[in-house]
């Protein structure tokens, strides 16, 4: 059956002469795609042409396809004989695939998905995360006010809705594991020094508050914040208020009154340095009517309402006003200021929660009776938080109705994850609509409305189905794989997918259906992978390396997305090109049994009537089951119009044929009845020609209704667009418009902005919404930490620690004091601690307290203190020598602190100054060590702290209310960050702004690179496969051209370019390949000029590619109903925008730049410009042995003509060959009598110029009617045939031996009992010339 891998050995219908068909290549005769698309045909029969000096072209891609092709054929052969079972085990294996979906998982963390692997920022995050560990630090719960009319929230009434939503806050409690955890268990808290009273210990331990950063701060309604929630029994013990709690608490007050037991001097020192006074009891009262007001407020008597405006000016301070000052930018925005500078309206206030993180509640709480009856560990820690968090933000979003003037909002950090990962996750509703549309639309498109049998609707919708299959299939070895899920691919990856598969699928349903008829049935599914394979196969493979390829690209999300684009190509390329076949398999089945589409159960029964000239004596099943090739022509069907008699003969040069109505009337032969009606093929040398004056106008709505329900994309590519385009006017207007098009698309990609607003990927109309919104207005609120790391010595490089904080003034956006100095850190806060020390010491001293040997009674506490760290060394043999106290300073004139037992005065700062420490928020680590001072105590020793490797700097950031500002603040700070480690400080900044935003800094460069590598891939492979670099020139430009002109859209209607935009931008190069890469092969396998050429490939690629692009429109339309603005903005309108500017350029831009500079066909004959001229038959190999064998195939030998061929005439070309023309002349008459019989007369003439040995006549009749009545028609046909006789091939004497013995004896056979030999016969245009 080998020779049936060549489609060119098809017998056609009409009038030939008859020759003696040959193994290897029996007719090539059959097909007209076969003489003007040869190499897409066959590549085989055109490098044989080439070979041959009959034409030109490209040898090495076409020796590529013939390859190909050959393997493909075989494997369609062998997917339609075991049809069935590759069904069942294909899907059986996709089905497994998808178990692997249950091992699935969605990346929301931020760190993980957009963290460059292996970048600067992926190794300061793993440094933090290993010194500090995971969930250090705090995390801020933010609550934010805005009136709902007019324009000032500065009102009495709004504070004190605005005290009411954070007391509702503090009052939050949550219940996990049957625990209960209320905000003081959880809140970040101020500390203290612990002492050796154990009451007053634990009376701080009680009362020290939560941090709460807020506007009321400035009032005294700020200290209902602070608590405590159940006020403190003291027994009225020193005159201490017997309900002790903030709103009645005067520090200042209570160390006055405690007895000498308590270390009152101590405590009265560190209240002072912290800035402990009177705290919330002498503040304005919002309500100076409130009875809890106390007496030592200002308005308290008077009762006036305080200008809270002028109260807010230059901000708040909470209790420790050293250490606890909230600038106005903090807590009030949208601030209206009059010329002296204070403010006179705002627009918002917000409040700040802050809690620990899981790792300080985990810490905090790990040796305490609380989690003895729970797992206590760091997720569960976690939990608790996270469930705190969102009782936190439902509560405050409800808090507010109509009733308030006020709208509040509450936002947390998780309630933001919660937001990512419902934007993650998978809307199943949506997805599946979406392949619903497509199924539908499969059913729809590939429906033929008047022919249920050769309908397609049924292997569309399977198809669908098979496609979606193959998707889930290949998600779920990516699950099993470990690639993990994101909101990139589980928004894009279905879509894409399902896209790139359906249009494979729809280009080999179109050509099934092209072809169907004009092949034998069981070699169908071959030929049309042999036709389309390649071509699926060069767009899969250019897709995977594509994406594979992109895969380099260091950013996760991105990779992930490539990996996982690349796998379900590669599953979708097994599907199309191994299932979906057998599927088109069991189809033809149906179609074979005359079945109707989808409703396979029903059989159709309409009855046809073929008319032919000449009945064939070939049986197809015989032949079939002889093993030697079938001789099929499917004859003409004629449809219901009036039919006449003609006559064809060629016309006087014998260029083309030439039909005319017959001057009388004739009768025709009927055969199979069971056939379908029709109009004859245009292959056919019949013709049905329906005179406009002899049709009614029945007919005529018959007619209309019959191109009504055939008409298809194929028939308006043919008919209408194709003429349309090769129109030099439209061609002049493509490329003005194109070019227009691609300035503006330049144009519109230089106003992209990077970044994506938090405001995107939350849904309209929520409360989260409106947060969101209002803190990008009016507050633009972040923190951020300068870290230094270790191999510093912190010690001894004081000045350039310094500095390094001083650099951070010119950052405009971080937060500063009053007289616009930077808020102090931790050096600072420990240096003037030191100072402060050495004048008490100094002090002791000068009053003879304080010896060089001793100190005594009348000492004070820090001179003591001080004392003690004079004499440290930092010497760990020798730590303490007394003689070092009057020539040592704790802090130089200089402002260096004594660099020797530097890390022995860290170890007593953060163990007797807490407040100041923890306020500072260093987070040393290693942690300094513990120390208990004791005044009482004559002990010198004082521990030194481990080397530091981490501190951290904190600072506020406002105004970033853009990713404009955010990146320009982060390129800022790195750049201070970058100059101090080449001066030897190894720092780097941390907080959100960062690890949110730091990927738009190189996301262009990573996204610009990812598109130069798949564009190149895509351009070596197209050059690799095809051999033809130009063509891959020109797809590439193609491509770019939808990419710039899809930027330019994302530009012009105000897209900004985030993750998500550029992973489309990416896929976009996939996508266009499918656009413009059939089109592409389609003009390189055509045959003529480039007009020609491009028409050809648009007859054959326009429906696929219509059907797929609005399929995939289609399958992404569902996306129109999401809750998400982002989904609609950054996905529907960018991948519609796709699907159009694809389209465009697919079957606008690129069939004109083919046609205008195009590059030479594959095959390009020398005769005939628009067609291979008809090949001549190889040489005959041996003749196998007939043998008979049940159930094997039977070979037989060949059959010789009835024709003896003579005065053969000699052609030099590069293969020995003998030719003949032959001009048979063949007369048809039928005469038909009332009665119905029929006669017909069949006579063959052959002109004298040829010698030709034959039966001068065949007849065959029926016995005349009697009556004289009668129809007589008669067709005259003359063909002129050219015909090769070719010697053996070299190699194949032994083969030519035995076959030229063999021939002999038929010969002598033949001259005994000639016979006539029925075989494939030539064009049946009557004209057929080489």
């Amino acid at each position: 059956m080998e020779s049936w891998s060549n489609p060119a050995c098809r017998p056609s219908e009409g009038l030939a002469m008859n020759t003696v068909p040959r193994e290897g290549c029996d007719d090539y005769t059959g097909q007209p795609e076969l003489y003007t698309r040869t190499s897409w045909v066959d590549a085989q029969l055109a490098y044989r042409q080439i070979k041959k000096g009959k034409a030109q072209g490209n040898t090495c891609a076409l020796w590529l396809r013939l390859h190909l092709q050959k393997y493909l054929y075989s494997t369609g052969c062998f997917i339609q004989l075991h049809c069935g079972k590759l069904v069942f085990v294909g899907i059986l294996l996709l089905s497994l695939c998808c178990v692997g979906l249950k091992t699935g998982t969605i990346e929301t963390n931020v760190e993980e998905l957009w963290v460059q692997e292996g970048g600067r920022l992926e190794k300061e995050l793993e440094y933090t995360r290993k010194t500090i560990g995971e969930g250090s630090g705090t995390s801020n719960e933010i609550i934010i006010q805005m009136p709902k009319k007019g324009t000032n929230i500065l009102t009495k009434e709004s504070l004190l809705t605005h005290l009411d939503a954070v007391i509702a806050a503090t009052k939050i409690r949550v219940v996990v594991d049957g625990q209960t955890w209320t905000f003081s268990d959880l809140c970040y808290a101020a500390s203290f020094q612990t002492t050796e009273n154990n009451f007053f210990d634990w009376m701080l331990e009680r009362i020290l508050p939560c941090i709460v950063i807020s506007p009321l701060d400035c009032f005294w309604e700020g200290s209902k914040i602070l608590g405590p929630e159940d006020p403190l029994s003291t027994g009225g013990f020193a005159g201490i208020p017997d309900d002790l709690t903030w709103m009645n608490l005067n520090p200042q007050k209570l160390i006055q009154n405690l007895p000498d037991a308590f270390p009152v001097e101590y405590m009265n020192e560190s209240f002072k340095r912290a800035g402990i006074t009177t705290a919330y009891q002498k503040k304005y009262c919002l309500d100076p009517s409130d009875p809890d007001c106390p007496i030592t407020a200002p308005n308290k008597h008077s009762g006036e309402i305080p200008d809270v405006a002028a109260v807010l000016t230059n901000g708040c301070n909470g209790f420790a006003t050293k250490y606890m000052h909230w600038d106005e930018d903090l807590i009030v925005g949208g601030v209206r200021k009059n010329k002296t500078g204070h403010i006179v309206g705002a627009e918002a206030v917000q409040s700040i929660v802050q809690l620990m993180g899981e790792k300080g509640l985990y810490e905090y709480h790990q040796d305490t009776t609380k989690v003895q009856s729970i797992r206590w560990s760091r997720a569960k820690a976690k939990e608790i938080l996270e469930t705190w968090q969102r009782n936190f933000s439902q509560i405050i979003n409800k808090f507010g109705n109509d009733s308030f003037q006020d709208n509040i909002y509450a936002f947390s950090y998780t309630s933001l994850l919660d937001i990512i990962k419902d934007f993650s996750s998978i809307s199943v509703v949506r997805v599946v609509m979406g392949y619903v549309l497509m199924f539908v639309y499969a059913l729809l498109s590939l429906l033929k409305w008047n022919d249920a049998v050769n309908s397609q609707s049924g292997i569309g919708m399977a198809g669908v189905l098979l496609v979606s299959l193959s998707v889930a299939a290949g998600l779920g070895i990516c699950s099993v794989l470990n690639i993990k899920f994101n909101a990139s691919t589980t928004q894009i990856i279905p879509f894409l997918a399902l896209g790139l598969g359906v249009d494979d699928m729809f280009l080999i349903a179109h050509t099934y259906a092209e072809h169907a008829k004009d092949i034998p049935f069981p070699y169908q599914t071959g030929e049309c992978l042999k036709r389309t394979g390649v071509t699926v196969l060069l767009t899969s493979l250019s897709n995977m390396l594509a994406f594979f390829t992109a895969a380099i690209i260091p950013i996760p999300a991105l990779r992930a997305f490539s990996l996982q684009a690349a796998l379900l190509v590669f599953f979708n390329m097994g599907s199309v090109l191994l299932i979906f076949p057998a599927i088109v398999s069991l189809d033809l089945v149906r179609r074979e049994d005359k079945r109707l589409d989808v409703l396979c159960c029903f059989q159709s029964f309409g009855a046809t009537e073929v008319i032919e000239l000449q009945p064939r004596t070939c049986d197809v099943e015989e032949d079939m089951e002889q093993g030697r090739p079938p001789c099929y022509s499917p004859p003409p069907s004629y449809n219901a119009a009036v039919l006449h008699d003609t006559v064809a003969r060629s016309s006087a040069d014998g260029s083309h044929a030439i039909t005319e109505l017959a001057s009388n009337e004739g009768n025709f032969v009927v055969r199979n009845p069971n056939a379908a009606t029709g109009c004859p093929s245009t292959t056919s040398s019949r013709q049905c020609l329906t005179p406009e004056e002899s049709v009614t106008c029945k007919e005529r709505c018959v007619k209309a209704q019959r191109e009504c329900l055939s008409w298809s994309l194929t028939c308006l590519a043919t008919n209408y667009y194709g003429p349309f385009l090769q129109k030099t006017p439209v061609k002049v207007f493509v490329m003005v418009f194109f070019f227009i098009f691609f300035i503006i698309g330049i144009w519109g990609t230089a106003q992209v902005k990077d970044g994506l607003d938090l405001t995107d990927i939350v849904p309209r109309d929520t409360q989260q919404f409106k947060f969101l919104e209002a803190q990008s207005k009016y507050f633009g609120f972040y923190n951020m930490y300068a870290v230094t790391q270790g191999n510093f010595d912190y010690a001894k490089k004081q000045d350039l620690l310094d500095k390094y904080h001083d650099k951070f003034h010119q950052v405009t956006q971080i937060i500063k004091r009053e007289d616009g100095t930077l808020p102090t850190f931790w050096l600072d806060i420990f240096r003037q601690w030191l100072l402060d020390l050495q004048k008490s010491f100094d002090d002791d001293v000068t009053h003879g307290c304080i010896v060089k040997d001793k100190w005594y009674h009348n000492a004070t506490d820090d001179g003591i203190l001080a004392y003690k760290l004079l004499v440290q060394t930092g010497n760990l043999d020798r730590p303490n020598d007394k003689e070092m106290i009057f020539k040592n300073r704790l802090v130089n004139e200089k402002g260096i602190i004594n660099p020797d037992a530097f890390y022995n005065y860290l170890t007593a700062w953060a163990a007797t100054d807490v407040i100041a420490y923890t306020s500072s928020m260093a987070d040393f680590k290693p942690e300094p060590n513990s120390w208990l001072h004791d005044p009482s105590d004559n002990d010198l020793m004082v521990p030194k702290s481990q080397p530091l490797i981490y501190t951290q700097i904190p600072f506020y950031l406002t105004n970033l209310s853009n990713t404009e500002e955010i990146i320009s603040l982060i390129t800022e700070i790195r750049s201070i960050c970058d100059m101090f480690s080449e001066e030897g400080l190894p720092n780097y900044p941390s907080g959100v702004p960062f690890t949110f935003w730091e990927q738009y800094i190189n996301l262009r460069f990573y996204m610009m690179w990812a598109i130069i590598c798949v564009l190149l891939v895509t351009f070596f492979v197209i050059t690799i496969t095809l051999m033809n670099p130009w063509l891959a020139f020109i797809v590439v430009v193609t491509l770019s051209s939808i990419l710039v002109e899809l930027f330019g859209f994302m530009g012009i209607v105000g897209i900004k370019l985030s993750a998500v935009p550029a992973v489309i931008l990416i896929m976009t190069v996939g996508i266009g390949i499918e656009f413009t890469l059939h089109m592409s092969v389609g003009f390189i396998t055509g045959i003529g000029n480039r007009n020609r050429r491009m028409m050809l490939s648009l007859q054959h690629t326009f429906a696929p590619v219509i059907h797929g692009a609005i399929s995939t429109l289609l399958g992404i339309i569902m996306l129109v109903g999401a809750e998400f603005d982002f989904i609609v903005k950054y996905f529907f309108n960018v991948l519609t925008a796709l699907i159009v500017i694809g389209l465009m350029n697919g079957l606008i831009l690129l069939p004109v730049l083919l046609s205008i500079l195009g590059p030479n066909g594959e095959v390009i004959p020398k005769d005939n410009p628009n067609r291979l001229a008809t090949p001549s038959p190889e040489p005959s190999p041996k003749i196998r042995a007939k043998h008979h064998k049940t159930g094997g195939r039977r070979i037989y030998p060949r059959r010789m003509s009835d024709l003896s061929l003579s005065t053969i005439p000699e052609e030099s070309t590069q293969y020995p060959s003998h030719e003949i023309i032959v001009q048979p002349e063949v007369v048809v008459e039928t005469t038909m009598g009332p009665n119905g019989s029929q006669t017909t007369t069949t006579t063959t003439t052959i002109p004298s110029s040829t010698t030709v040995n034959s039966n001068p006549q065949y007849k065959n009749s029926s016995p005349p009617s009697p009556s004289s009545s009668r129809h007589v028609t008669r067709v005259t046909a003359t063909a002129t045939v050219k015909v090769e006789v070719h010697t053996p091939l070299p190699g194949s004497v032994n083969q030519e031996h035995s076959f030229k013995s063999k021939r002999r004896k038929l010969r002598e056979k033949e001259k005994l009992e000639p016979e006539p030999v029925e075989s494939c016969n030539s064009d049946s245009d009557g004209s057929n010339k080489s």
